[in-house]
Protein backbone atom coordinates (compact mmCIF):
# COMPACT_ATOMS: atom_id res chain seq x y z
CA UNK A 1 0.00 0.00 0.00
CA UNK A 2 1.15 3.85 -0.54
CA UNK A 3 1.98 5.77 2.06
CA UNK A 4 3.56 9.06 2.11
CA UNK A 5 1.71 12.26 3.65
CA UNK A 6 -1.67 13.23 3.73
CA UNK A 7 -3.73 16.16 5.34
CA UNK A 8 -6.49 15.45 7.09
CA UNK A 9 -8.97 18.17 8.10
CA UNK A 10 -11.59 18.17 11.13
CA UNK A 11 -12.62 20.13 14.15
CA UNK A 12 -14.09 17.19 15.99
CA UNK A 13 -10.89 16.58 17.92
CA UNK A 14 -11.58 12.81 18.79
CA UNK A 15 -12.56 11.66 15.47
CA UNK A 16 -9.42 13.77 14.47
CA UNK A 17 -7.26 12.03 16.50
CA UNK A 18 -8.74 8.39 15.71
CA UNK A 19 -8.32 9.18 12.36
CA UNK A 20 -4.90 10.53 12.40
CA UNK A 21 -4.16 7.07 14.51
CA UNK A 22 -5.78 5.42 12.14
CA UNK A 23 -3.76 6.85 9.08
CA UNK A 24 -0.69 6.73 11.28
CA UNK A 25 -0.70 3.02 11.63
CA UNK A 26 -1.05 2.11 7.69
CA UNK A 27 1.85 4.16 7.23
CA UNK A 28 0.87 7.80 6.33
CA UNK A 29 2.63 10.54 7.60
CA UNK A 30 -0.27 12.66 8.83
CA UNK A 31 -0.45 16.01 9.02
CA UNK A 32 -4.13 17.32 10.96
CA UNK A 33 -5.75 20.49 11.11
CA UNK A 34 -9.01 21.51 13.14
CA UNK A 35 -10.05 24.17 10.54
CA UNK A 36 -9.81 24.49 6.82
CA UNK A 37 -7.77 27.92 6.99
CA UNK A 38 -4.91 26.31 8.81
CA UNK A 39 -4.57 23.21 5.56
CA UNK A 40 -4.91 25.89 3.28
CA UNK A 41 -1.88 27.70 4.45
CA UNK A 42 -0.15 24.12 4.69
CA UNK A 43 -0.74 23.37 1.17
CA UNK A 44 0.97 24.21 -2.16
CA UNK A 45 1.21 23.01 -5.89
CA UNK A 46 3.93 20.66 -4.68
CA UNK A 47 2.27 19.00 -2.03
CA UNK A 48 2.68 14.89 -2.49
CA UNK A 49 -0.09 13.73 -0.97
CA UNK A 50 -4.13 13.95 -0.64
CA UNK A 51 -6.45 16.31 1.29
CA UNK A 52 -9.06 14.15 3.27
CA UNK A 53 -11.71 16.45 5.05
CA UNK A 54 -14.92 16.67 6.94
CA UNK A 55 -17.98 18.68 5.26
CA UNK A 56 -19.58 19.78 8.40
CA UNK A 57 -17.22 22.43 9.62
CA UNK A 58 -17.76 25.92 10.84
CA UNK A 59 -16.21 29.20 8.46
CA UNK A 60 -14.74 27.16 5.65
CA UNK A 61 -16.92 23.82 5.56
CA UNK A 62 -14.87 20.92 3.68
CA UNK A 63 -16.71 21.77 -0.03
CA UNK A 64 -15.32 25.44 0.63
CA UNK A 65 -12.29 24.21 1.25
CA UNK A 66 -12.10 21.94 -1.76
CA UNK A 67 -13.06 24.72 -4.17
CA UNK A 68 -10.32 26.54 -3.27
CA UNK A 69 -7.65 23.46 -3.20
CA UNK A 70 -9.56 22.77 -6.68
CA UNK A 71 -8.44 26.37 -8.01
CA UNK A 72 -4.68 26.49 -6.69
CA UNK A 73 -4.32 22.71 -7.92
CA UNK A 74 -6.92 21.34 -9.72
CA UNK A 75 -5.01 17.48 -9.49
CA UNK A 76 -4.55 16.99 -5.76
CA UNK A 77 -7.03 14.44 -4.91
CA UNK A 78 -9.55 16.01 -2.39
CA UNK A 79 -11.52 13.41 0.12
CA UNK A 80 -14.33 14.13 1.76
CA UNK A 81 -15.57 12.43 5.10
CA UNK A 82 -19.44 12.69 5.10
CA UNK A 83 -22.41 11.88 7.53
CA UNK A 84 -25.65 10.72 6.13
CA UNK A 85 -27.26 13.65 5.60
CA UNK A 86 -24.57 15.11 3.35
CA UNK A 87 -24.12 11.76 1.32
CA UNK A 88 -26.02 13.89 -2.10
CA UNK A 89 -23.69 16.91 -1.50
CA UNK A 90 -21.01 14.35 -1.93
CA UNK A 91 -22.38 13.09 -5.12
CA UNK A 92 -22.32 16.15 -6.64
CA UNK A 93 -19.32 17.07 -5.82
CA UNK A 94 -17.48 13.74 -7.24
CA UNK A 95 -19.33 15.29 -10.50
CA UNK A 96 -17.05 18.65 -9.73
CA UNK A 97 -14.05 16.76 -9.47
CA UNK A 98 -13.83 15.20 -5.98
CA UNK A 99 -11.47 12.45 -5.51
CA UNK A 100 -13.88 10.14 -3.86
CA UNK A 101 -16.08 10.60 -0.38
CA UNK A 102 -16.10 8.58 2.73
CA UNK A 103 -19.41 8.04 4.66
CA UNK A 104 -19.47 8.21 8.54
CA UNK A 105 -18.91 5.69 10.46
CA UNK A 106 -16.44 4.68 8.40
CA UNK A 107 -13.17 1.17 8.81
CA UNK A 108 -9.97 1.97 9.08
CA UNK A 109 -8.97 -0.45 6.69
CA UNK A 110 -11.66 1.14 4.30
CA UNK A 111 -10.27 4.81 4.66
CA UNK A 112 -6.63 3.71 4.26
CA UNK A 113 -7.80 2.16 0.98
CA UNK A 114 -9.41 5.02 -0.63
CA UNK A 115 -6.75 7.62 0.74
CA UNK A 116 -3.66 5.21 -0.67
CA UNK A 117 -5.11 5.17 -3.89
CA UNK A 118 -5.27 9.07 -3.92
CA UNK A 119 -1.83 8.84 -2.73
CA UNK A 120 -0.64 6.76 -5.46
CA UNK A 121 -2.67 9.12 -8.33
CA UNK A 122 -1.04 12.18 -6.77
CA UNK A 123 2.32 10.73 -6.81
CA UNK A 124 1.57 10.07 -10.68
CA UNK A 125 0.44 13.60 -11.20
CA UNK A 126 3.72 15.22 -9.57
CA UNK A 127 6.03 12.21 -11.58
CA UNK A 128 4.64 13.45 -14.89
CA UNK A 129 4.92 16.84 -13.96
CA UNK A 130 8.47 16.49 -12.82
CA UNK A 131 9.19 14.48 -16.03
CA UNK A 132 7.26 17.05 -18.23
CA UNK A 133 9.68 19.84 -16.88
CA UNK A 134 12.63 18.11 -17.25
CA UNK A 135 11.35 17.11 -20.60
CA UNK A 136 10.63 20.42 -21.79
CA UNK A 137 14.63 21.55 -20.73
CA UNK A 138 16.10 19.53 -22.87
CA UNK A 139 17.37 20.80 -26.58
CA UNK A 140 15.23 18.83 -29.22
CA UNK A 141 18.65 18.00 -30.67
CA UNK A 142 19.61 16.42 -27.86
CA UNK A 143 18.48 12.77 -27.34
CA UNK A 144 21.36 11.98 -24.99
CA UNK A 145 19.11 12.52 -22.23
CA UNK A 146 18.90 10.76 -18.89
CA UNK A 147 21.05 11.02 -15.90
CA UNK A 148 21.68 6.76 -15.82
CA UNK A 149 25.50 6.16 -15.22
CA UNK A 150 26.04 4.90 -18.09
CA UNK A 151 24.79 8.03 -19.72
CA UNK A 152 26.63 10.43 -17.80
CA UNK A 153 29.74 8.26 -18.57
CA UNK A 154 28.82 8.96 -22.43
CA UNK A 155 28.22 12.61 -21.98
CA UNK A 156 32.07 12.73 -20.33
CA UNK A 157 33.34 10.83 -23.05
CA UNK A 158 32.02 12.75 -26.24
CA UNK A 159 33.05 15.98 -24.54
CA UNK A 160 36.89 14.48 -23.86
CA UNK A 161 37.31 13.07 -27.73
CA UNK A 162 35.51 15.89 -29.38
CA UNK A 163 38.37 18.09 -29.65
CA UNK A 164 40.92 15.73 -29.52
CA UNK A 165 40.56 15.33 -33.46
CA UNK A 166 41.45 11.86 -33.61
CA UNK A 167 39.13 9.49 -35.70
CA UNK A 168 36.28 7.34 -33.75
CA UNK A 169 34.73 4.12 -33.95
CA UNK A 170 31.33 4.32 -32.47
CA UNK A 171 29.90 1.00 -31.26
CA UNK A 172 26.13 0.78 -30.80
CA UNK A 173 22.93 -1.61 -31.77
CA UNK A 174 20.64 -0.36 -34.30
CA UNK A 175 18.45 2.84 -32.97
CA UNK A 176 21.11 3.26 -30.28
CA UNK A 177 21.64 6.81 -31.15
CA UNK A 178 25.24 6.67 -33.33
CA UNK A 179 24.48 9.40 -35.66
CA UNK A 180 23.74 11.43 -32.68
CA UNK A 181 26.89 10.88 -30.98
CA UNK A 182 28.55 11.90 -34.61
CA UNK A 183 26.91 14.80 -34.39
CA UNK A 184 28.04 15.51 -31.51
CA UNK A 185 31.63 15.41 -31.69
CA UNK A 186 31.44 17.20 -34.82
CA UNK A 187 29.52 20.22 -32.75
CA UNK A 188 31.57 20.06 -29.75
CA UNK A 189 34.83 20.10 -32.17
CA UNK A 190 37.43 22.64 -33.76
CA UNK A 191 35.88 21.93 -36.84
CA UNK A 192 32.34 22.47 -35.87
CA UNK A 193 32.52 25.29 -38.78
CA UNK A 194 33.07 23.20 -41.43
CA UNK A 195 30.63 20.59 -42.68
CA UNK A 196 29.49 17.25 -41.45
CA UNK A 197 28.95 14.75 -44.05
CA UNK A 198 27.58 11.42 -43.89
CA UNK A 199 27.51 8.17 -45.90
CA UNK A 200 26.09 5.33 -45.07
CA UNK A 201 27.97 2.08 -46.12
CA UNK A 202 25.29 -0.34 -46.66
CA UNK A 203 23.09 1.54 -48.66
CA UNK A 204 25.16 1.69 -51.80
CA UNK A 205 26.78 -1.20 -54.34
CA UNK A 206 30.78 -1.35 -54.75
CA UNK A 207 31.07 0.79 -57.55
CA UNK A 208 28.59 3.59 -56.29
CA UNK A 209 30.19 3.56 -52.95
CA UNK A 210 33.73 4.13 -54.44
CA UNK A 211 32.44 6.88 -56.40
CA UNK A 212 30.48 8.52 -53.36
CA UNK A 213 33.45 8.62 -51.39
CA UNK A 214 36.56 9.34 -53.57
CA UNK A 215 34.54 11.15 -56.34
CA UNK A 216 35.06 10.66 -60.42
CA UNK A 217 36.11 12.08 -63.19
CA UNK A 218 34.62 12.65 -66.82
CA UNK A 219 34.57 9.17 -68.68
CA UNK A 220 35.28 7.18 -65.36
CA UNK A 221 32.18 5.16 -65.93
CA UNK A 222 29.76 4.71 -68.29
CA UNK A 223 27.31 7.73 -67.37
CA UNK A 224 30.11 9.71 -66.08
CA UNK A 225 29.12 12.85 -68.44
CA UNK A 226 30.18 14.97 -65.71
CA UNK A 227 33.16 15.22 -62.82
CA UNK A 228 31.73 14.71 -59.33
CA UNK A 229 33.29 15.89 -56.01
CA UNK A 230 33.36 12.62 -53.31
CA UNK A 231 32.58 12.84 -49.49
CA UNK A 232 36.00 13.21 -48.53
CA UNK A 233 36.89 15.99 -50.74
CA UNK A 234 33.49 18.03 -49.56
CA UNK A 235 34.31 16.96 -45.66
CA UNK A 236 38.04 18.84 -46.25
CA UNK A 237 38.63 20.60 -43.17
CA UNK A 238 35.01 19.18 -41.37
CA UNK A 239 33.79 15.74 -40.67
CA UNK A 240 33.40 12.29 -42.27
CA UNK A 241 30.63 9.82 -40.76
CA UNK A 242 30.98 6.61 -42.52
CA UNK A 243 27.92 4.84 -40.88
CA UNK A 244 27.89 0.99 -41.17
CA UNK A 245 31.39 1.01 -42.02
CA UNK A 246 30.99 -3.18 -41.36
CA UNK A 247 29.07 -3.44 -44.27
CA UNK A 248 31.87 -1.41 -46.86
CA UNK A 249 32.96 -4.15 -49.37
CA UNK A 250 36.90 -5.28 -48.97
CA UNK A 251 37.63 -3.98 -52.17
CA UNK A 252 36.67 -0.23 -51.24
CA UNK A 253 37.67 -0.87 -47.55
CA UNK A 254 41.85 -0.97 -49.32
CA UNK A 255 41.11 2.11 -50.92
CA UNK A 256 39.84 4.22 -47.37
CA UNK A 257 43.02 2.66 -45.77
CA UNK A 258 44.95 4.28 -47.98
CA UNK A 259 43.17 7.50 -48.02
CA UNK A 260 43.27 7.60 -43.95
CA UNK A 261 47.07 6.56 -43.95
CA UNK A 262 47.84 9.28 -46.60
CA UNK A 263 45.30 11.45 -46.11
CA UNK A 264 45.00 12.11 -49.62
CA UNK A 265 42.63 10.65 -51.89
CA UNK A 266 42.32 9.30 -55.63
CA UNK A 267 39.27 10.18 -57.61
CA UNK A 268 38.08 7.19 -59.83
CA UNK A 269 39.65 7.73 -63.08
CA UNK A 270 42.34 10.03 -62.33
CA UNK A 271 45.86 9.24 -61.01
CA UNK A 272 46.09 12.68 -59.46
CA UNK A 273 46.02 12.30 -55.92
CA UNK A 274 44.10 15.20 -53.79
CA UNK A 275 44.98 16.00 -50.12
CA UNK A 276 42.39 15.85 -47.71
CA UNK A 277 41.82 17.43 -44.05
CA UNK A 278 38.76 15.61 -42.59
CA UNK A 279 38.20 13.72 -39.26
CA UNK A 280 36.29 10.36 -39.63
CA UNK A 281 33.71 9.25 -37.30
CA UNK A 282 32.87 5.46 -37.80
CA UNK A 283 30.06 3.44 -36.67
CA UNK A 284 29.11 -0.18 -36.64
CA UNK A 285 26.26 -2.06 -34.84
CA UNK A 286 28.61 -5.53 -34.90
CA UNK A 287 31.71 -5.64 -33.19
CA UNK A 288 34.40 -5.35 -35.58
CA UNK A 289 37.10 -7.08 -33.94
CA UNK A 290 35.33 -9.64 -34.09
CA UNK A 291 34.45 -9.48 -37.49
CA UNK A 292 38.56 -8.88 -38.13
CA UNK A 293 39.33 -11.81 -36.45
CA UNK A 294 37.02 -13.62 -38.70
CA UNK A 295 38.56 -12.28 -41.55
CA UNK A 296 34.83 -10.48 -42.42
CA UNK A 297 36.69 -7.17 -41.99
CA UNK A 298 40.10 -5.77 -42.83
CA UNK A 299 42.30 -5.81 -39.23
CA UNK A 300 44.65 -2.86 -40.34
CA UNK A 301 41.88 -0.52 -40.99
CA UNK A 302 39.76 -1.75 -37.91
CA UNK A 303 43.09 -0.29 -35.89
CA UNK A 304 43.32 2.53 -37.97
CA UNK A 305 40.23 3.68 -37.30
CA UNK A 306 40.28 2.23 -33.73
CA UNK A 307 42.49 5.32 -32.47
CA UNK A 308 39.31 6.28 -29.85
CA UNK A 309 36.14 4.08 -29.45
CA UNK A 310 32.91 5.06 -28.02
CA UNK A 311 30.19 2.28 -27.14
CA UNK A 312 26.26 2.86 -26.89
CA UNK A 313 24.70 1.22 -23.95
CA UNK A 314 21.42 -0.21 -24.85
CA UNK A 315 18.09 1.18 -23.91
CA UNK A 316 17.51 -1.84 -21.88
CA UNK A 317 20.92 -1.11 -19.85
CA UNK A 318 19.67 1.76 -18.91
CA UNK A 319 15.81 1.87 -18.12
CA UNK A 320 16.12 4.67 -15.33
CA UNK A 321 15.97 6.97 -18.39
CA UNK A 322 13.27 5.56 -19.88
CA UNK A 323 10.55 7.76 -18.70
CA UNK A 324 12.11 10.97 -18.99
CA UNK A 325 13.58 10.04 -22.91
CA UNK A 326 9.88 9.19 -23.11
CA UNK A 327 8.19 11.96 -22.26
CA UNK A 328 10.67 13.88 -23.96
CA UNK A 329 9.72 12.54 -27.51
CA UNK A 330 5.73 13.00 -26.07
CA UNK A 331 6.83 16.68 -25.93
CA UNK A 332 7.98 17.12 -29.08
CA UNK A 333 5.40 15.02 -30.62
CA UNK A 334 2.84 16.88 -29.25
CA UNK A 335 4.38 19.95 -30.87
CA UNK A 336 4.96 18.22 -34.32
CA UNK A 337 1.53 17.17 -34.60
CA UNK A 338 -0.16 19.82 -33.02
CA UNK A 339 -1.78 17.15 -30.56
CA UNK A 340 -2.00 17.32 -26.63
CA UNK A 341 0.74 15.44 -24.93
CA UNK A 342 -1.29 12.84 -22.73
CA UNK A 343 -0.31 12.37 -19.11
CA UNK A 344 1.56 9.00 -18.61
CA UNK A 345 -0.44 6.08 -16.33
CA UNK A 346 1.01 3.86 -13.90
CA UNK A 347 0.55 1.32 -16.28
CA UNK A 348 2.42 3.07 -18.82
CA UNK A 349 5.14 3.27 -16.90
CA UNK A 350 5.27 -0.54 -16.19
CA UNK A 351 5.29 -1.30 -19.30
CA UNK A 352 7.79 1.19 -20.85
CA UNK A 353 10.24 -0.14 -18.03
CA UNK A 354 9.49 -4.01 -18.54
CA UNK A 355 9.94 -3.71 -22.15
CA UNK A 356 13.24 -4.84 -24.31
CA UNK A 357 13.42 -2.40 -26.73
CA UNK A 358 14.98 -4.34 -29.32
CA UNK A 359 15.24 -0.87 -31.43
CA UNK A 360 16.21 1.46 -28.42
CA UNK A 361 16.01 5.22 -28.49
CA UNK A 362 14.39 4.93 -32.09
CA UNK A 363 11.61 2.34 -30.98
CA UNK A 364 11.05 4.70 -27.92
CA UNK A 365 10.38 7.57 -30.21
CA UNK A 366 8.05 5.69 -32.48
CA UNK A 367 6.00 4.38 -29.66
CA UNK A 368 5.42 8.25 -28.53
CA UNK A 369 4.30 9.26 -31.27
CA UNK A 370 1.71 6.51 -31.44
CA UNK A 371 0.72 7.32 -28.11
CA UNK A 372 0.24 10.94 -29.10
CA UNK A 373 -1.50 10.08 -32.37
CA UNK A 374 -3.97 7.97 -30.76
CA UNK A 375 -2.83 5.27 -33.21
CA UNK A 376 -2.24 2.55 -30.79
CA UNK A 377 -4.26 -0.22 -32.97
CA UNK A 378 -6.19 -3.15 -31.02
CA UNK A 379 -3.19 -3.23 -28.48
CA UNK A 380 -3.96 -2.89 -25.04
CA UNK A 381 0.08 -1.84 -24.67
CA UNK A 382 1.74 1.00 -25.96
CA UNK A 383 4.81 -1.28 -27.37
CA UNK A 384 2.24 -3.24 -29.50
CA UNK A 385 3.32 -6.50 -28.35
CA UNK A 386 1.89 -7.49 -25.48
CA UNK A 387 2.17 -11.33 -25.88
CA UNK A 388 5.28 -11.84 -26.48
CA UNK A 389 7.51 -10.22 -23.90
CA UNK A 390 11.44 -10.79 -24.78
CA UNK A 391 12.10 -11.37 -21.08
CA UNK A 392 10.64 -13.92 -18.94
CA UNK A 393 8.53 -12.32 -15.99
CA UNK A 394 11.85 -12.99 -13.50
CA UNK A 395 13.70 -11.10 -15.68
CA UNK A 396 11.48 -8.42 -16.25
CA UNK A 397 10.92 -8.06 -12.71
CA UNK A 398 14.63 -7.39 -11.52
CA UNK A 399 15.00 -5.11 -14.48
CA UNK A 400 11.91 -3.39 -13.17
CA UNK A 401 13.43 -3.63 -9.28
CA UNK A 402 16.83 -2.21 -10.69
CA UNK A 403 15.86 0.27 -12.48
CA UNK A 404 13.27 2.20 -9.57
CA UNK A 405 16.45 1.31 -7.00
CA UNK A 406 18.91 3.30 -9.35
CA UNK A 407 16.63 6.25 -9.88
CA UNK A 408 15.64 6.44 -6.26
CA UNK A 409 19.56 6.52 -5.20
CA UNK A 410 19.93 9.55 -7.88
CA UNK A 411 16.98 11.43 -6.64
CA UNK A 412 19.05 10.71 -2.78
CA UNK A 413 22.44 11.54 -4.34
CA UNK A 414 23.49 7.43 -3.22
CA UNK A 415 22.16 8.00 0.23
CA UNK A 416 21.11 4.65 1.19
CA UNK A 417 19.35 5.16 3.63
CA UNK A 418 17.58 7.85 2.62
CA UNK A 419 16.36 5.95 -0.75
CA UNK A 420 15.61 2.82 2.02
CA UNK A 421 13.31 5.13 3.51
CA UNK A 422 11.42 6.24 0.26
CA UNK A 423 11.11 2.76 -1.00
CA UNK A 424 10.06 1.49 2.20
CA UNK A 425 12.46 -1.23 2.86
CA UNK A 426 14.77 -2.29 6.08
CA UNK A 427 18.52 -0.78 5.65
CA UNK A 428 19.43 -4.64 5.47
CA UNK A 429 17.00 -5.43 2.92
CA UNK A 430 18.28 -2.62 0.70
CA UNK A 431 22.21 -3.65 0.98
CA UNK A 432 20.67 -7.39 0.43
CA UNK A 433 19.38 -5.78 -3.11
CA UNK A 434 22.22 -3.80 -3.68
CA UNK A 435 24.67 -6.61 -4.08
CA UNK A 436 22.40 -9.45 -5.74
CA UNK A 437 21.56 -6.61 -8.39
CA UNK A 438 25.20 -5.68 -8.76
CA UNK A 439 24.23 -1.75 -8.45
CA UNK A 440 27.91 0.15 -7.72
CA UNK A 441 26.56 2.54 -5.51
CA UNK A 442 29.44 5.04 -5.63
CA UNK A 443 28.31 5.44 -9.56
CA UNK A 444 25.34 8.00 -7.49
CA UNK A 445 27.36 9.83 -5.11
Amino acid sequence: MTSGPVIFVDDDPDLRRATTQMLTMAGFEVRAFDAAEAALDALDESFEGPVVTDIRMPRMNGLQLFERIKAMDAQLPVLLVTGHADVELAVAALKDGVYDFISKPFDGERLATAVAHAAEKRRLVLENRRLRAAAAEAPADLPLIGDSPGIRRLRETIRQVADADVDVLVVGETGSGKEVVASLLHRWSRRQSKHLVALNCGALPETVLESELFGHEVGAFTGAVKGRMGKFEYAHNGTLFLDEIESMPMAVQVKLLRALQDRSIERVGSNLPVRVDCRIIAASKEDLKSLSDRRAFRSDLYYRIGVAFIVLPPLRERREDIPLLFEHFVLLAARRYERSAPLLTGGHLAELMAYNWPGNIRELRNVADRLVLGVLGDHSCLTGAPRRMPMSLPEQTEQFERAVIEETLQRHHGEIAAAAKVLQLPKQTMYDKLRRLRIEIEAFR
